[in-house]
């Protein structure tokens, strides 16, 4: 006699994004040859606002790139809209992917600065996941020029006082910001649990 089997499947072992995360995510940075990756463009030409870019690196807990990271990208528009909330301007997509440079670990994308959300500071939402991380890692961005907004934003004054900064983008040029995200160790990031 076979022994009866269970309704369920059994649960298959954990897996980090893999070198795969790009072929499937963004197909050109795999060297795959395909028209535009999907989330190139977060805000198009027509897109209204304050036109700004974001650099940064991801660095892990020895403070080394992690060069193999993929970073996803949400945001409202300058009115503080999200599509699919509200309406927002035509090229306006509000999402968007960054992969880092496979030889220096460096990522960047263009925007335009979001507005103020509901009673919260303007702010981009990230979603990271790289090689050995096993469930993307949701944070937030804020902007350095923005203090009394940040002051009274209700997500970052529930974050203790020290931790704050690692969450705030420096304005290093006149619309260029630098957000730095670091994975573990010293200066971690505030991550979500959303």
């Amino acid at each position: 006699l076979m022994p009866k089997r269970p309704n369920v499947l059994p649960e298959t072992a954990s897996q980090t994004a893999g070198p795969y995360v790009h072929i499937g995510l963004m197909p050109s940075i795999a060297g795959l040859d395909r028209p535009k990756d999907l989330g190139h463009e977060i805000a198009g030409p027509e897109a209204a606002g304050e036109r700004i870019r974001v650099e940064g690196l991801v660095r892990d807990g020895a403070g080394d790139a992690v060069k193999d990271a993929l970073i996803e990208v949400w945001q409202a528009n300058a009115a503080g809209v999200y599509p699919g909330v509200g309406t927002v301007e035509p090229g306006f997509r509000g999402w968007g992917r960054v992969a880092a440079d496979f030889e220096t670990g460096a990522w960047a994308f263009d925007t335009v600065k979001p507005g103020a959300v509901g009673g919260q500071a303007p702010h981009i939402n990230l979603w990271i996941v790289a090689r050995g991380i096993n469930i993307g890692l949701n944070t937030r961005l804020y902007f350095e020029d923005e203090a009394e907004a940040n002051a009274a934003d209700p997500l970052l004054t529930q974050v203790p006082a020290a931790r704050r900064g690692t969450l705030i983008a420096q304005l290093c040029d006149d619309q260029i910001y630098r957000f730095d995200i670091r994975l573990q160790g010293e200066g971690e990031t505030v991550f979500l649990d959303i």
